[in-house]
Order: structure tokens, then sequence, then C-alpha cells
């Protein structure tokens, strides 16, 4: 029984530990209940600059010739990539994301809202409507997807999940997007050739085939490796995006997000 207790007790330390982790570099809403960004990032995070090459084999570093990332169409005339209201959904590689997109986001005018939901799916993001709730709260004008890590070894996942990644598609509609595949570290049954063939040319980055150090689970980037991959994404987009963004480099290694906003696996 005191077994058990301790397990309980554990579990929800590791818990607490997040959600303060989170807090130190953006304002957290878990449900009704809001954190208070703590400041933390800024005592420990000083103005520090990443180098501007990072390690990447070919599958990304040419990306533009992969047949999963087409050649974009023109860019639309009418398209502005200044001041942008983005939108970042996806599951807990956020963690490691969302903090260098907010220093770009900062350093070049635009407003970032995170939503994070762990140990998610295209499933659950599909079944739930949350994407359709957030842009209607939000009004974002550029949202980014961040899922498929948790889906990498289900089998016959075209028929399994092909009607959810269509439907997060469908409920983005007219917004430009970009779909970030999942940092794999071993083969996966066709989640990324299933997002790459239901996204818009110049819209899904393919993470596959880039070199990661990993965290003690062996599958979550280190800090440290998840803003290089944030970097690698940021200079991916001008030449292969369908819609780029200004995202000229930041002065500040993280930043803040104007908001966090915290889904647990046991949200519907």
């Amino acid at each position: 029984m005191r077994r058990n207790y301790l397990h309980l007790w554990l579990l929800l330390s590791a818990a607490l530990v997040a959600v303060i982790a989170l807090s130190a570099f953006s304002p957290v809403t878990i449900g009704s209940y809001e954190l208070r960004d703590s400041g933390i990032a800024q005592t420990l995070s000083p103005q520090k600059n990443l180098p501007t090459e990072f390690s990447a084999n070919s599958k990304t570093s040419e990306a533009s010739e992969n047949p999963s990332n087409p050649t974009p169409p023109a860019p639309d005339p009418d398209y502005s990539p200044e001041n942008k209201t983005i939108l970042f959904i996806g599951d807990s590689m956020l963690d490691g994301l969302y903090p260098r997109l907010a220093a770009y986001a900062r350093h070049n005018g635009h407003t970032l809202y995170a939503v994070i939901w762990y140990s998610s799916t295209s499933e659950i993001w599909g079944r739930s409507g949350k994407l359709k709730h957030y842009i209607g709260r939000l009004n974002p004008d550029y949202v980014f997807i961040c899922l498929g890590a948790n889906e990498l070894f289900v089998r016959d996942i075209a028929a399994k999940r092909g009607r959810y990644v269509s439907t997060l598609i469908s409920e983005i509609g007219n917004i430009p997007y970009l779909w970030i595949g999942p940092p794999n570290w071993r083969p996966d049954t066709g989640i990324n050739s299933l997002i790459a063939s239901n996204t818009a040319a110049g819209s899904f980055f393919l993470s596959d085939g880039m070199s990661f150090e990993r965290g003690k689970d062996g599958a979550h980037p280190t800090r440290q490796s998840a803003a290089e991959w944030m970097d690698s994404i940021i200079r991916w987009m001008p030449a292969n995006s369908a819609h780029p963004i200004r995202f000229d480099l930041p002065p500040q290694r993280y930043d803040r997000a104007h908001r966090v906003f915290v889904h647990t696996p046991d949200d519907k």
C-alpha cells in the first residue's frame, strides 16, 4: 500500500515539475487556472546565439528535392510575412520547440500561442475539435503543428489515422500552416508519408533523418537540440515553405510565448 502511494506522489511531483518548468517561459493555462510567467527563463538564459548551421543528413538538408516535400506553389502576391499571430499545437515535443520559436516571434513582431497536449496524437486532436476551438478563439493567421511522435509505430497507419490527419487539415482551412514531422528515433510505420500525402506542397517539414541529442527517454530531443531543430525549420522555410514568415535570427536563445495552454492525457 505504501509503495502505491509512493508511486502516486512521484507521478504528481513529476507533473508539477513539468508545469512549473513551462511557467518559467510563458503564462500557462490549465483549464480555468493560470500560472503567471515566473521570469526564471530570463535569468537563466541570457542573450545567447546558437550557431547558424546544425547537423542534419541529406534527407533534411535536401528537403526541397524530397518527394514528400514537393516544390511549393508560387507565392501569393497578397500574402505578407510580417506581424503574424501564430498558433503552435502538438504533443510534448512542443516543450523543446516553442521557447525557440517564441524567441523568433518576439524578435520579428509576431505573437505566439502554444497549445501542448501531452501524449496526444492526430486521432486525439482530430476527434476533439480542439484545433477548431483554438482557431476560433485566437484567430491565428498561421498554424504550426507538431504531431506524429506518438504514432511512429502504429500498424496500418493510413486506415487508422488518415481521417484524423485530413480532419486537422480541414479545420485549418485557408490559414497558412506548417506541419513539423516527428523526430524519428526508429523507422516509422508510415506516419510521415501519411502526413506528407495530406498536406499541401510546401507545408510539411520532414524531421526524420536529422541528428538529435536525446533526453533520458531516448525519444525527446534535449532542449539545446530542440532549439537547433527549430532553427533548421526556420532556415528551411524561405526556399521551401508555401508561406514563409519573416524570421530574422533573434539575439536570445529562448523567449516566452504570449500564452501556453496545457492539456493532459485525460482531457477529452
